[in-house]
């Protein structure tokens, strides 16, 4: 008689399984470690190429759409936003296109166990939309809310922590304490409700679970009493709804970062949909041809302008020729357009009316690189980047030589100060120039526009912060250099364009007189007033001789 080892069938059945569910366990550890990882790669690399495209977008910006966006706004969107987007497509990778294969599998062996319980399934389903929609329709409108928040709370910090000297000189630092903590309780007060309606739909999906197995044991157990269902099969629909379940609460979990990662998207796809005001040509590189050679000769035709949303106009029929080996001067009070014309033949803005030619050439007609490589522009605030000061000499472009560095840093009378540092021109300069005084900065801002020899000089009110004594030097030093180069000088002070071929003296946008320093004093009464308001009378009679 033939006999069955049950114990041997038993054991070898138990390690058969056993091993099967080892090998699957291990199988799922590797796959979440492989999905974690590529979902990761994913993220970043998506979240790489936004701010690639965002920053790439926001350096072809002009002016005109600085003053749409402001500058914390930009440094959000291209942080904090394009952060909340990465983390969504990790979770995504993650967990929602898991999720489905939990539901799936999870109907499926539903209907292989009992279907007259399905109901149930749908169910809870709809419950489940409908809290979800419920959170939507609350928390939705905050997220925007919350975004401008953020922007807020980066201007108010970062006007602080620029104009710190200013806080203290003045002791407003109580002032600017409570306008932090202002910026700092919106941003919490409105974070704090949406986390707490987050926080609200867990316990909701808990007691919706929880509910469902409340609701299948009651309705299994009447179907047990009736005969018509198994224990076993009552266990196993309950296992199966729960896995249902939990793959519908995986993607409402990641439903709720969706209204914040939607209002991120909406806020870089505004950056990147922006239409430039000001771009090149198709046909510029013929234009580009032309200019190989460049003079230098500049002249404003009639040239207006205005400001988006502006009632008037800044500029108004402005006309003058800059030649090479020539100054022109443009002089005026404060907010009569003298940074506006620089603005405007550097192309950050574009005319309204006229035009500006560059040796004949509309400057709109010419790419934008062309047009600034000619153009050596030492700004009203002498900007520095971290680095060392031959880094920021030599900021115009690779061609800028040691020599070039060394004459132009001559010229602008930087030299004393350079050799005085440890380091020489290797010494490093701190983020915005910190840690050199005002002047220092100008004279090597200067520097660096003489170490790419251009064809047209512009200063911008770029003197300001020299003494007379260097101010002079660094002058007759200069007209050396610029004798095949135009010259426009923006100030503030008669003193430093006296000596000016041309001054132009503007008022409100308009031109209200034109000539030289002579001709003014006798033919401009505003040229006059402005001269004995910062002349002596020895000076003016002088002058006037």
């Amino acid at each position: 008689m033939f006999r069955l080892d049950t114990d041997q069938i038993e054991t070898s059945y138990i390690l058969h399984t056993g091993a099967k569910m080892l090998a699957l366990a291990f199988l799922g550890m590797a796959a979440s470690i492989m999905v974690g990882l590529l979902a990761s790669r994913v993220g970043a690399g998506v979240g790489r190429g936004l701010r690639e495209n965002v920053f790439r977008k926001v350096v072809g910006f002009s002016n005109a759409e600085f003053d749409k966006f402001s500058t914390a706004s930009l440094i959000t969107r291209s942080t904090n936003d394009i952060q909340q987007i990465q983390l969504l497509i990790v979770m995504i990778l993650r967990m929602v296109l898991y999720a489905p294969i939990m539901a799936i599998g999870g109907i499926w062996k539903v209907f292989h166990t009992n279907v007259s319980m399905s109901w149930i399934i749908g169910l809870a389903v709809i419950i489940i939309a409908f809290v979800v929609l419920l959170l939507f329709l609350v928390v939705m409108p905050k997220f925007k809310v919350l975004q401008n928040l953020v922007d807020k709370l980066n201007l108010v910090t970062r006007e602080i922590l620029t104009g710190l000297p200013v806080i203290r000189a003045f002791s407003t630092e109580k002032h600017e304490e409570e306008r932090f903590d202002k910026a700092n309780r919106d941003l919490t007060r409105t974070n704090l409700f949406v986390n707490r309606a987050m926080t609200f739909m867990m316990p909701m999906m808990m007691l919706i679970m929880n509910g469902i197995s409340v609701l299948i044991i009651y309705t299994g157990a009447h179907r047990i009493d009736a005969g018509n269902m198994q224990v076993g099969d009552m266990m196993a629909f309950i296992t199966y709804t729960m896995q249902i379940v939990m793959a519908f609460l995986m993607i409402t979990m990641i439903s709720v970062m969706l209204p914040r990662a939607g209002v991120a998207a909406d806020r870089i796809e505004e950056v990147l949909n922006t239409r430039e005001t000001i771009t090149d040509k198709a046909d510029t590189e013929n234009t580009d041809r032309k200019l190989t050679d460049c003079k230098g000769i500049v002249e404003f035709k009639n040239v207006s302008f205005r400001f988006d949303g502006g009632s008037e106009n800044a500029i108004s029929g402005l006309s003058f020729k800059a030649e090479p080996g020539k100054t022109t001067a443009i002089i005026g009070s404060t907010g009569c357009g003298k940074s506006t014309v620089v603005n405007l033949l550097d192309r950050f803005y574009d005319v309204t009316e006229g035009s500006i030619t560059l040796d004949g050439v509309d400057i709109r007609d010419m790419s934008q690189k062309e047009l600034r490589s000619h153009i050596g522009l030492v700004p009203q605030k002498g900007v520095l980047f971290s680095g060392t000061i031959e880094s920021n000499i030599k900021y115009g472009g690779d061609f800028v030589t040691d020599e070039d560095m060394k004459e132009a840093a001559a010229i602008a009378q930087a030299t004393e100060f350079i050799d005085s540092k440890k380091d020489g021109y290797a010494e490093s300069i701190a983020q915005g120039g910190t840690n050199v005084s005002g002047g220092q900065k100008q004279r090597l801002s200067i520097a660096r526009a003489i170490a790419v020899k251009p064809k047209v000089y512009v200063f911008d009110d770029s003197f300001s912060a020299l003494d007379f004594k260097t101010d002079a030097a660094l002058r007759k030093a200069l007209s050396k250099r610029i004798k095949e180069a135009s010259v426009i000088i923006v100030a503030q002070r008669i003193s430093t364009i006296m000596n000016a071929d041309q001054i132009i003296l503007l008022n409100e946008g308009r031109t209200v007189g034109k000539g030289t320093h002579r001709e003014l004093l006798k033919n401009c009464p505003e040229y006059l007033e402005i001269a004995k308001s910062q002349l002596s009378e020895a000076e003016l009679a002088g002058e006037e001789a």
